[in-house]
């Protein structure tokens, strides 16, 4: 193979596609980027068996071939060589050439023969989206995914497509995260995606109205974002009923600003570390919420001026928990509703319901 591209390109296609890449493998070339020459492209691979990412740039073909070269080492070459246009040739032996302005490496690759299969989706059910809408969507369902559970479904996101709607959900035992979109499909779909993918995922996806398109087969998603594929395994397993979790009817209703409720449940947190946990008490009454923590380290009081409707409660929660649910609101204000001081509080969009967080209360205990 001998193949000659322009530097910042190629780089910038290896930092995207090395991120599917097997940090440690009993195959080495898991380990690596797959490059294949052909006419005037160069296609880059990287896979780990679970999550990969695919993309192609334009080169000068001189010579086609396939090569797989060390991710981590190819990656830092290529950020470090001083000029805009790059050649790499490689030989039978799987030597390769890198030569960028007075700068040349010579390194160790591996047979393509050693790269597995790359996954492919046949008569599978097929969307198109915007980008900005599916970042969106799951920026704020993400944060609520299990990051270990002794149910691998739960930590991914189950997408539920019927009614011409998208549904992402995520649960994590503690708390749950829904956010709905319409969409444009007659198709009615449920599958869970690893958090894993959704992750690396929201990294290529932009805040434009650029289309993305979406395949999903029995095993395997595909997604096509920009000049890039990225294809993952779904998840198997029965998702948390989740909808029976989900109370019906409230007793309190409050409205209030969602940044002044993200600026006092942080000063408050101040006094808890991964050491000193304690809960978050939040007393909703008078038309203001009371927050309050002690630890070790001290005590936290502070109040949030809000409407209020209902009967008075005292709750505690997890402070991060609560926060996270909060910082991805993305609203200017919004409206909790309690269901007593055993169950969750529902944090809901004060008009719509294209979300719905829930966070679970923490246990106080009464002296």
């Amino acid at each position: 193979m001998r193949i000659l591209c322009n530097r910042q390109a190629l780089a910038d296609a290896v930092n995207n596609v090395q991120r599917a890449v097997a940090s440690k493998s009993a195959l080495p070339a898991l380990e690596g980027i797959l490059l294949r020459a052909t006419a005037s492209s160069l296609f880059l691979a990287g896979y780990d068996m679970e999550l990969g990412i695919t993309t192609t740039i334009e080169a000068q073909v001189d010579e086609p071939g396939e090569i797989v070269l060390t991710a981590k080492l190819f990656s830092e070459i290529l950020r470090r060589m001083p000029a805009d246009e790059i050649l790499i040739e490689s030989n039978e032996k799987n030597n390769t050439v890198i030569r960028c302005g007075n700068s040349e490496f010579t390194i160790m690759g591996f047979s393509s023969v050693d790269y597995p299969e790359l996954p492919t989706i046949n008569n599978g059910a097929a969307m198109t989206m915007q980008q900005n809408v599916l970042k969106s969507m799951i920026r704020q369902t993400l944060f609520a995914v299990a990051q270990t559970d002794t149910r691998p479904v739960h930590t991914g996101v189950q997408f539920e497509i019927n009614e011409k709607t998208l549904r992402l959900v995520a649960v994590d035992g503690s708390r749950l995260a829904m956010r709905s979109e319409p969409i444009n499909s007659e198709e009615e779909l449920q599958f869970v995606v690893p958090g894993k993918t959704l992750n690396e995922v929201l990294k290529l996806l932009n805040d434009e109205e650029d289309p993305l398109y979406v395949t999903v087969g029995a095993r395997h998603i595909i997604m096509e974002i920009g000049g890039y594929s990225v294809f993952s395994r779904l998840l198997d397993g029965e998702f948390l009923p989740y909808r029976k979790a989900i109370p019906a009817q409230s007793s309190t209703t409050v409205r209030l600003n969602t940044r002044e409720m993200i600026d006092a449940v942080d000063r408050a947190s101040l006094v808890i570390n991964d050491r000193l946990k304690s809960p978050l008490i939040c007393r909703f009454k008078d038309n203001q919420i009371s927050l309050s923590c002690i630890t070790a380290l001290g005590s936290a009081n502070d109040t949030v001026s809000a409407k209020i409707e209902g009967r008075q409660e005292e709750m505690g929660f997890n402070s991060r928990f609560l926060l996270d649910a909060l910082r991805n609101a993305e609203t200017d204000e919004i409206t909790i509703e309690l269901s007593g001081a055993q169950g969750p509080m529902k944090i809901l969009p004060t008009s719509g319901d294209n979300f719905l967080f829930l966070v679970l209360p923490v246990r106080l205990k009464r002296v």
